[in-house]
């Protein structure tokens, strides 16, 4: 791909799993050094090991939990010194199931967590890595927002809001570094088979995650927002062009309540014969 000749180094975060470790993977094939970022030391290790057999190419693992907010200092050492061509803001963290704002557990902590994992990861990642991208006037930031972030979804609402700031973030950074040579691309997907999403067989609307992101690479340098696969742009220009809003917002609401009420009947479920297996022992 044009847009990516002459960049040596592609920092992932959230590197071990799902769309993270697709990005990896294909960006690995195309030839490029890994600086792969996530919680889990093991987890990076395994990636790493793998892109090297595979791809013959260097690699750095940084381990770091992006639910805390002391961790860039650790981050900018481990990236000093290198050209860092493209970013590739992908880290996240969603429900755990859809809930009502103020039922949700431990909602204090649920809300720091959510924050920093998914608008501050973004925020401080790029202000590690865009200077020198500015300064030689060339370099990629993808930005993986979300489907959900393009209109408000009761029951994840929390979650919706953070992605909608992923993408006004990186539309308005596209706007103001353009003119210098970088790429700032807003990504939202609707779902993929991740472990994030729960949904374990691919459809045509639903791919894998190593289809998805062959596909979205393709739009790089083509479009500045995108859903990067075309079913998944078909969904998106109905749900922005065709339904009204306020249809959008109240079928997801719906969605999200029916699904709701499946994790609660579950988990009752289990602790009813959670409960019994203990009166039986």
């Amino acid at each position: 791909m044009r847009t990516f000749t002459e960049l040596r180094y592609v920092v992932v975060t959230g590197a071990t799993d799902g769309i993270g470790k697709s990005y990896a993977e294909e960006l690995a094939r195309r030839g490029f050094a890994m600086v792969l970022i996530s919680r889990s030391q093991d987890k990076l290790d395994d990636v790493a090991k793998s892109l090297e057999e595979q791809f013959n190419i260097e690699t750095r693992t940084i381990a770091v939990d992006f639910g805390r907010s002391d961790i860039y200092s650790t981050i900018e050492e481990g990236l000093r010194g290198l050209e860092i061509g493209v970013l590739v803001n992908n880290v996240g963290v969603s429900y755990s199931y859809p809930e009502y704002f103020l039922c949700i557990p431990d909602l204090e902590n649920f809300i720091t967590n959510m924050v920093n994992v998914n608008i501050t990861s973004v925020c401080q990642m790029t202000r590690l890595v865009l200077p020198r991208m500015a300064e030689r006037s060339k370099g990629i930031v993808l930005n993986i927002s979300s489907a959900s972030g393009m209109y408000p979804l009761p029951l994840l609402t929390v979650y919706s809001a953070t992605k909608a700031f992923v993408d006004f973030f990186s539309r308005g950074l596209q706007e103001e570094y353009r003119r210098q040579g970088v790429i700032v691309q807003s990504v939202l997907p609707f779902f993929v088979v991740t472990k994030m999403t729960r949904i374990k067989k691919p459809t045509l609307d639903k791919p894998t995650p190593e289809r998805y992101v062959a596909a979205e690479l393709s739009t790089v340098g083509l479009q500045t927002q995108t859903n990067g696969y075309f079913p998944h742009a078909v969904m998106g220009w109905l749900t922005t062009k065709l339904v009204p809003i306020n249809l959008v917002i109240f079928f997801g609401a719906r969605m999200n309540r029916l699904q709701r009420t499946g994790y609660l009947h579950r988990r009752r479920l289990r602790e009813e014969k959670n409960g019994k297996t203990l009166k039986t022992e």
